[in-house]
C-alpha cells in the first residue's frame, strides 16, 4: 500500500460516476478515441470507456457491453474532496432494460464483505470491477484502500430503474459503501434517459474514491426472448451525454461527451 504526499500525480476518479456511466450505454471511447478532459477549481478529470460491438444497427437495439473508467487530480497533489453526487443524461439512442431479471435490496447488501454480498444476489449481478479510495485524516498522511466493485440490479418501480454499486473496505477503514443510481426517462432533445447517483460518506467524509475499472454487460432470457441489460443503436454515427458531479467542498465539474459509432443496415 503507497501513500500519495503533496505534488504527486495521482491517477484519481470517483467510481459513482462509473455507475453513472452504465446508464450511457453507448457513450464511451473506441482506442482510436481520446477520453474527454475536464477542469473544474483544484480539480482535473478525465472520463474515458468504450462499448462493443462499435458497429450497431441503424434502427433497431442491439446488444452491448460496457466499460467505464475516469481518472481525477488535484492540482497541487491534495486530498481530493469527496464525491456527493453525479448527474448524467444520455442519449436516447441508448436503453437500460431489467424486466424480468432477479432483484437486490439494498439491505441485503449493507454490511456486508464483497463475497456476503455476491452471495445474497448472485442472480442480480450485471457488472464488476474495482476500485480505489484515498483515506485522509487530519495530520495523517494519506491512505489508500482497495475494494472489489459489484453491480446489481435494483429493479424497476414506477418508471424507476434502480442500480446498487457494492464496495467493500477493510483497515483503516472498514465496512460497505453502497452507491445507489436512479434512471428514468427523459424527453429532452437528444437526451432520454437521465441517471442521478447518490454517494454516501466513506470513513465520515476522510474518504475519497481515487481510481476505478467497471465493465457492465448481461444478457438473460425474458418471456422467452434473449435481452441485454444495455442496448444502443447507431442513427446518426455518433452517441452523446452531458455530465455533471458535486463535491463535498462545493466544485461541480460538468462535460459533454460525444463519441462515434459505425451504423449498419
Amino acid at each position: 500500500m503507497r501513500s500519495i504526499g503533496r505534488g504527486t500525480r495521482a491517477q484519481l476518479a470517483f467510481a459513482s460516476m462509473a455507475m453513472v456511466l452504465v446508464a450511457l450505454v453507448g457513450v464511451g471511447s473506441a482506442t482510436a478515441e481520446k477520453p474527454v478532459t475536464v477542469e473544474a477549481g483544484n480539480l482535473e478529470f478525465t472520463f474515458d470507456g468504450g462499448f462493443a460491438p462499435k458497429k450497431l444497427p441503424k434502427k433497431k437495439m442491439a446488444p452491448i457491453t460496457l466499460s467505464a473508467s475516469g481518472e481525477i487530480e488535484t492540482k497541487d497533489g491534495i486530498h481530493p474532496p469527496a464525491l456527493t453526487s453525479a448527474i448524467v443524461e444520455t442519449d436516447k439512442n441508448g436503453a437500460v432494460f431489467v424486466k424480468g431479471l432477479p432483484v437486490c435490496k439494498s439491505g441485503k447488501l449493507q454490511s456486508r464483505t464483497t463475497a456476503a454480498a455476491k452471495n445474497a444476489c448472485p442472480k442480480s449481478i450485471i457488472g464488476s470491477g474495482k476500485t480505489t479510495v484515498e483515506v485522509q485524516f487530519p495530520e495523517q498522511k494519506p491512505i489508500l484502500v482497495n475494494s472489489a466493485l459489484t453491480v446489481f440490479n435494483g429493479g424497476q418501480r414506477g418508471g424507476t430503474t434502480t442500480f446498487y454499486i457494492h464496495a467493500f473496505f477493510t483497515a483503516p477503514i472498514s465496512g460497505a459503501i453502497v452507491t445507489t443510481v436512479k434512471i428514468k426517462k427523459i424527453h429532452s432533445g437528444r437526451y432520454g434517459l437521465k441517471s442521478v447517483a447518490t454517494i454516501p460518506k466513506i470513513a465520515n467524509g476522510s474518504g475519497s474514491v481515487l481510481s476505478f475499472d467497471l465493465k457492465i454487460g448481461k444478457r438473460y432470457t425474458y418471456k422467452g426472448k434473449k435481452v441485454s441489460v444495455l442496448s444502443a443503436r447507431c442513427a446518426d454515427g455518433k452517441l452523446q451525454a452531458r455530465a455533471s458531479a458535486l463535491f463535498a467542498d462545493g466544485t461541480k465539474a460538468s462535460a459533454d461527451i460525444i463519441r462515434t459509432c459505425t451504423p449498419q443496415g
